[in-house]
């Protein structure tokens, strides 16, 4: 068993246009990834994607707007879980006044090399 406990020292800023805080991605556990993105109030990513892995976003914090592929936007708000198909564009947006807060679950694992914009 093992128990990590992720510092809010360790967040950083992603290049889409969120904070990221990694609570876990590790070579040795390479069927699963699992960060929390954190969108201040206003903001938005932009379109990505990441090729072979999917992605799920549980939403636990605040209010917002998600687009995957094709599809209209749709609202989320804490509860909902967002499933995004393996190299289908994304992005989401904080439609409202605090943090939109979500975990993205990534399987396979998040690897940076995966990551396109765009």
């Amino acid at each position: 068993m093992s128990v990590r406990r992720p510092e809010q020292g360790e967040e950083y800023w992603f290049e889409e246009g969120c904070y990221i805080l990694e609570v876990l991605n590790d070579p040795a556990d390479p069927d699963v990834s699992i960060a929390r993105a954190r969108v201040p109030a206003g903001g938005i990513t932009d379109w990505h994607r990441l090729s072979g892995t999917t992605e799920r976003y549980y939403i636990l914090e605040g209010a917002g707007e998600v687009w995957v592929g094709q599809d209209e936007p749709r609202p989320v708000m804490p509860g909902d879980v967002v499933v995004i198909a393996p190299g289908a564009p994304q992005r989401i947006r904080n439609t409202g006044e605090a943090d939109l807060v979500f975990l993205a679950i990534c399987s396979p694992r998040f690897r940076r090399d995966q990551y396109q914009s765009g």
